[in-house]
C-alpha cells in the first residue's frame, strides 16, 4: 500500500485507527483537482479498499475549504485524463476542430473514478467545509455520507458557461426533480444548512464542530466490520443501481463534452484565456452576483 502521495495525506483516527481518512492537500490552490491529483486519489481509495483494518473513509480538504473544483488554471488541465495527463489538447485536431468523443473519453476517465468511489466496497464519508464546487462537488456526491459546516457552499458554477457536472451530482436521485433542475440551469451554490434541510447531506455544523463530530459518526459505523458495511453499501446502492445510475452518469459526461462546443463554453474559454481565471470567474458570474465575494475572502 502507497503512504506517501504529492496531494493527498492520509492518517487514522477513531477506534483503534479503525476509520482511514484522506485529506486533499493543495491548500494553496484550495484544494482544485488536477489530473494527478485525481489518479492519486483512485490509488489511495483502491489501496484502502483492499485493506480490511479500514472500516470507513473519510475524505476532506486541507487549508480554506474541500475543493473549488477541477484545477483550470494550466494549459490542458480540465482536458486532461487522469490516468495519462498528456493526453490534454486531444479534444481538438491539428487546426483546431473539435473532437467530442475523444473529449468525453478524457473526461470519461474521470468520471470512472468518481463511480470507483460511488460502487467500492468500503463506506466513505465526505466532511466539506468552505466550498465544495464544481468537481469538488461531483466527488462529494459519489460518497455515501457527507458532512459539512453550516456555512459551506455546494454548487456547480460551471453549468453556466462550461459545462454539465460529468455525473450530474446525481442531483434528481438526492433532492428531487424541481429542485434538480433550478440548481442545474442556475449553477447556484447552497449553504450546508440549507444542503441538509434538502437532503443533499446528512449533516451541517458549526465549522468548529466538524471534524470531531464526523470521525464520531464514522466510529459510530465502523463497529461493524468492513466486509459487513460492504453488503449493506451494496445493498442501499442496488435501489439506485436499478434506476439506472450508471447509464445516467454516461449520459453526463458525454453531454458534458458536447457542451464544450456550445455557445456559452466558446465565450467562457475565450475570456479564460483573455483575463485568466480570477478575472474570468468573475466575469461568468456577474449576471448573478455570487462566489466571487466569498472566493476573495481569506
Amino acid at each position: 500500500m502507497k503512504t506517501e502521495y504529492e496531494t493527498l495525506y492520509i492518517d487514522r483516527v477513531g477506534t483503534d485507527g479503525r476509520v482511514a481518512r484522506i485529506t486533499l492537500n493543495r491548500p494553496e490552490k484550495l484544494n482544485a483537482i488536477s489530473p494527478f491529483m485525481m489518479g492519486e486519489l483512485d490509488a489511495a481509495l483502491h489501496d484502502l479498499e483492499l485493506d480490511r483494518t479500514a472500516r470507513v473513509i473519510i475524505l476532506r480538504g486541507a487549508g480554506r475549504c474541500f475543493s473549488t473544483g477541477h484545477d483550470i488554471s494550466g494549459p490542458g488541465q480540465n482536458a486532461s485524463s487522469p490516468r495519462n495527463p498528456a493526453m490534454s489538447g486531444t479534444k481538438l485536431t491539428e487546426d483546431g476542430r473539435p473532437l467530442t468523443i475523444n473529449y468525453r473519453t478524457m473526461l470519461h476517465a474521470g468520471t470512472d473514478i468518481q463511480m470507483y468511489m460511488w460502487r467500492m466496497a468500503k463506506v466513505t464519508i465526505v466532511q466539506a467545509h468552505g466550498f465544495c464546487l464544481a468537481g469538488g462537488m461531483e466527488f462529494a456526491m459519489m460518497a455515501d455520507l457527507i458532512t459539512a459546516s453550516e456555512d459551506c457552499l455546494f454548487g456547480h458554477p460551471g453549468h453556466r458557461a462550461i459545462g454539465v457536472a460529468r455525473n450530474g451530482n446525481i442531483l434528481p436521485l438526492v433532492v428531487g426533480m424541481r429542485k434538480a433542475k433550478e440548481l442545474f440551469y442556475t449553477g447556484d451554490a447552497i449553504d450546508g444548512v440549507t444542503a441538509e434541510k434538502m437532503g443533499m447531506i446528512n449533516y451541517a455544523w458549526p465549522e468548529a464542530e466538524l471534524e470531531d463530530r464526523t470521525i464520531a459518526l464514522a466510529d459510530r459505523i465502523a463497529n461493524l466490520s468492513a466486509d459487513f458495511l460492504a453488503g449493506l453499501k451494496t445493498a442501499a446502492n442496488a435501489f439506485y443501481e436499478n434506476m439506472g445510475i450508471q447509464s445516467s452518469v454516461s449520459t453526463c459526461t458525454l453531454t458534458d463534452a458536447a457542451l464544450a462546443n456550445s455557445e456559452s463554453a466558446y465565450e467562457w474559454w475565450s475570456k479564460l484565456d483573455e483575463l485568466g481565471v480570477r478575472e474570468a470567474v468573475r466575469w461568468r458570474d456577474a449576471g448573478y452576483g455570487d462566489y466571487a465575494a466569498r472566493s476573495d475572502r481569506k
